[in-house]
């Protein structure tokens, strides 16, 4: 039996289109399947409308994906209060990097991102707070700011490779058994060029960009 068509006044409304509404959608879509995943094609079907509506809010993917890093860095939270400045601001660094190495894709994204949201307004203005405290010069922090971020964005980019094991081990092989009269420098320091923890290496990173930005002029 062929059901009676229904009315278009009895299915239920779909919600207005919002940049936010949009945006909210295109995270959660991250989240299940992945950045490959967050096109206006899916966003679409996902939000049941037709690409085209959705260019009213977004122009095209590219700045979806601006806005949906905007949207993630919401999550890291501000400087911890109380402290030595340069700890607080490595905390703050640590935990960007850290919301960034749960979406490699994304951090890979990130690299030529441009977002401009409030967010990355917030964590740009704590940065530059936290540096200014410490007494870096207004040039040398404005800078400095862009280069902490730059490491933060290619240290979890780097994991969107996925790198085999077998070229890890390979490359680790490589620098162990180095011959002494063709590498020497390496195999007096090959013990060190492997050593320490992803999270050592990640803080001795920011501390030594810092300690960097607090001694380099910018130049006129």
């Amino acid at each position: 039996m062929t059901a009676a068509p229904r009315s278009r006044r009895e299915r239920p409304a779909k919600p207005a289109l919002s940049r936010e509404g949009i945006v909210a959608a295109a995270v959660a879509i991250l989240r299940a399947e992945g950045l490959r995943k967050v096109t206006m094609r899916r966003l679409a079907e996902e939000l049941d409308t037709g690409p085209a509506s959705l260019y009213v809010y977004v122009r095209n993917t590219d700045e979806l994906h601006a806005a949906v890093l905007d949207e993630l860095l919401g999550t890291v939270g501000p400087a911890p209060a109380g402290g030595d400045w340069r700890e607080r601001l490595e905390k703050v660094l640590i935990a960007c990097t850290r919301m960034l190495l749960d979406h490699p894709d994304l951090a890979r994204s990130a690299l030529t991102a441009r977002p401009s949201g409030p967010n990355y307004l917030r964590l740009i203005d704590t940065l530059l707070g936290l540096l200014l405290e410490g007494g870096v010069p207004r040039e040398r922090a404005a800078w400095g700011v862009d280069l902490l971020l730059q490491h933060a964005t290619a240290t979890a980019a780097e994991h969107a490779g996925q790198t085999p094991p077998g070229d890890w081990q390979a490359l680790e092989r490589a620098l162990r058994e180095a011959p002494a009269d063709t590498h020497p420098h390496i195999a007096a320091t090959a013990g060190s060029l492997l050593s320490g923890t992803p999270e050592a290496r990640l803080s001795w990173a920011f501390r030594a960009l810092v300690r960097g930005i607090e001694r380099t002029a910018v130049p006129d």
